[in-house]
């Protein structure tokens, strides 16, 4: 028992701690705007996996947990790319809603996320397949986050941040963006 509840409180503490750093790094490459739908992706990828393993009754191992920081690493980066395409929208289509520029920037990014996803699906299958005992288990974390990850970051990340901003600027993320101004969601330094 002492074992195990160490293990739970080391799992917890890393996962949280990567999330910490995650949110840190998303408010300085993007907005702070940007960082709650990141955050609330990657806790949903994270629970989605542990989720699986609790109703298939597997045991949650230092590799099962290494899995979860894997795939909230995968997350986070497929969500920063349609991020990048959102803030580069932003100052193309300054008429357009913030919604749109959402909706446009996840259709432009589709066909990148599927194919990456696809690609890391193809290579983890043949482990879960033909894998044993801590392998077998790794590669099921994998398969269910890899497919949690690409789910959150469209259907998550994207609308998350588009609520947040409407609440945050009490419905002025819905307006379209006038020719002449900054958009409310880009950087003031390029990084």
């Amino acid at each position: 028992p002492k074992a195990g509840k160490q293990l739970r409180d080391s799992a917890r503490n890393s996962v949280a701690v990567a999330i910490v750093f995650i949110m840190l790094y998303l408010a300085f490459r993007f907005d702070l705007r940007f960082a709650p739908g990141v955050v609330i992706a990657c806790v949903h990828d994270a629970m989605v996996v542990i989720g699986v393993f609790i109703i298939f009754r597997k045991e949650i191992t230092l590799s099962t947990i290494a899995a979860v920081l894997t795939i909230v690493g995968y997350s986070m980066n497929d969500t920063v790319v349609i991020y990048d395409r959102i803030r580069e929208n932003l100052s193309k289509h300054r008429g357009k809603s913030f919604s749109d520029i959402i909706n446009l920037s996840v259709s432009e990014t589709l066909s990148r996320t599927i194919l990456t996803s696809g690609a890391t699906m193809l290579s983890v299958i043949p482990f879960f397949i033909w894998g044993t005992g801590i392998i077998k288990d790794f590669a099921l974390a994998m398969v269910v986050g890899i497919v949690a990850g690409t789910y959150s970051s469209i259907y998550v990340a994207a609308p998350i941040t588009e609520w947040f901003d409407k609440e945050m600027t009490k419905g002025g993320g819905s307006k379209p963006i006038a020719k002449g101004a900054t958009p409310a969601l880009v950087l003031t330094k390029e990084v």
